[in-house]
């Protein structure tokens, strides 16, 4: 075989390894430059990352997600506290007096509405409000808000041992969902249930963090991995 051939073949050979990695390596469908993209993140402990690092949590694991996919996210700007139900996060955004639009707003809240009994009803007014202030952040660009629904504390450690009864908990946590979806979708806005999964929990730990109440770092990694094409999507 001449010299000629066998430099030929090798290359062909090359070529073929560089398709299959490039088959197994996700290549950004963009360049991580340029301005990056704002993020607000309005919520409660499911937002600030209760008993989880930082990276971890839903919004920055979100952010990691979309920046995996090409996307040039800036770290989120997060106003969320654990324990915080609607009124008082309305309150809280209300004190941080933001003065600037967002390019992305995510809105998961009402888990301790349920928790402290509060009226489903407040619960509807309170939540469509804030959704119309993620509206107002995001530009008034509707397409760029994303609501995630509540998941279910009852099946974790903590609920299991809290006294509660977890079918009653399920059924206040679908009413909850039910009122968000509702409201979320009435205005067009991207709505994102993460519910079921939450309920693996009940028989995988990993899915718990340290504290037995809070999600895991991977449970919201699926969280990041859920929500993150309806943004990319919203992107194009």
């Amino acid at each position: 075989m001449k010299w000629s051939s066998i430099f030929l073949s090798l290359c062909l050979l090359l070529a073929c390894d560089k398709k299959a990695n490039d088959a197994m390596i996700a290549i950004p469908t963009t360049p991580t430059t340029g301005t990056p993209l704002t993020y607000l993140a309005l919520g409660d402990s499911y937002t600030i990352g209760e008993a989880v690092a930082q990276k971890e949590s839903f919004p920055y694991q979100l952010m990691a997600q979309l920046n995996i996919e090409g996307k040039n996210i800036a770290a989120p700007k997060i106003i969320a506290k654990t324990g915080w139900t609607t009124d008082e996060l309305q309150a809280a955004i209300k004190t941080e007096n933001l003065n600037q639009n967002f390019d992305m707003v995510t809105l998961l809240i009402g888990v301790n509405n349920q928790y402290r009994g509060y009226p489903q009803t407040t619960y509807r007014k309170e939540f469509k409000e804030l959704l119309q202030t993620a509206i107002t952040y995001a530009g008034k660009n509707k397409k760029m808000v994303f609501v995630v629904s509540i998941p279910d504390w009852g099946v974790t450690p903590f609920g299991k041992s809290s006294g509660r009864n977890q079918q009653t908990i399920a059924q206040e946590i679908d009413a909850y969902n039910a009122i968000a979806k509702e409201e979320t979708l009435a205005m067009g806005v991207s709505y994102t249930d993460i519910t079921p999964g939450s309920r693996n929990a009940a028989t995988d730990l990993s899915l718990v963090a340290s504290d037995g109440l809070h999600p895991s770092g991977k449970m919201y990694n699926q969280w990041a991995i859920k929500v993150a094409p309806a943004v990319l999507t919203s992107l194009k």
